[in-house]
């Protein structure tokens, strides 16, 4: 069951509290700068945690500004696209509302806030590899600012080229159930207030540890489902 800390009281609460209830998760973007794309990021996150446990989720963008550009960001970086808050209306009856916002910036006051802190590096460069900056601010936690310098992109594309290089690997092996203790691992990473950055350890645990290269292969798929890192995106190609 995942629970996320509310910022309006600093208290962990039930991201989804009525069973099978739809969830309304409303990212707040008043402009376009990597901040905002990383409140997106976070929104997509809570959106694929709530649908692996069976949650229904309407995802919403909310900002005045720029919104063609943090559709195009968001696109960028393998985020699920968003509605757009301006051509829906209430009345489709949320069993509860999550709202992710900017740490520097106003909030609404209902529902559930969820505080998302600053990207410092202010410039992303033109050629950056869009799965390697959102592996870079994935590697953070979310109440902690983030940085895009050339080291922590550097390091992200380095972990996204070998990590697909072994899924490919491991792919060509039979194929093996996702070892329970690992799986229980995960669930309790990302459901204990979306805990990313301990998912990636983890799995940075399976890549040394004792385990079957087919069960390593599909523990890699199934955190991928949260991850949203193309990690299988390699099957096939030459060894």
């Amino acid at each position: 069951m995942l629970r996320i800390i509310d910022a309006r009281t600093g208290e962990p609460v039930v991201a989804a509290p009525a069973r099978r209830g739809l969830t309304r998760i409303e990212a707040h973007a008043p402009a376009y700068d990597p901040t905002s794309l990383r409140v997106l990021l976070v929104a997509d996150l809570l959106v694929r945690a709530l649908e692996l446990g069976g949650t229904p989720v309407w995802s919403l963008l909310t900002g005045e500004h720029e919104q063609a550009e943090l559709h195009a960001g968001a696109a960028a970086l393998g985020i699920r696209p968003f509605e757009d808050r301006r051509d829906v209306g209430p009345g489709w009856g949320e069993a509860q509302i999550i709202h992710v916002v900017r740490a520097d910036g106003t909030a609404p006051t209902d529902g559930v806030r969820v505080a998302v802190a600053p990207v410092e590096e202010a410039a992303v460069p033109a050629d950056a590899d869009p799965t390697a900056v959102r592996l870079a601010l994935l590697s953070v936690r979310r109440d902690r600012a983030a940085r895009l310098d050339p080291a922590a992109l550097g390091e992200a594309r380095e972990t996204l080229v070998r990590w697909r290089r072994s899924v490919a690997a491991w792919a060509r092996h039979p194929s093996r159930p996702v070892p329970e203790e690992v799986r229980g691992r995960l669930r309790t990473a990302w459901e204990d207030d979306l805990d990313v950055p301990e998912v990636l350890r983890e799995l940075r645990r399976v890549e040394e540890a004792d385990v079957p290269e087919g069960a390593r292969f599909e523990t890699y798929a199934y955190a991928d489902r949260l991850l949203g890192l193309e990690l299988t995106r390699d099957l096939g190609a030459p060894a």
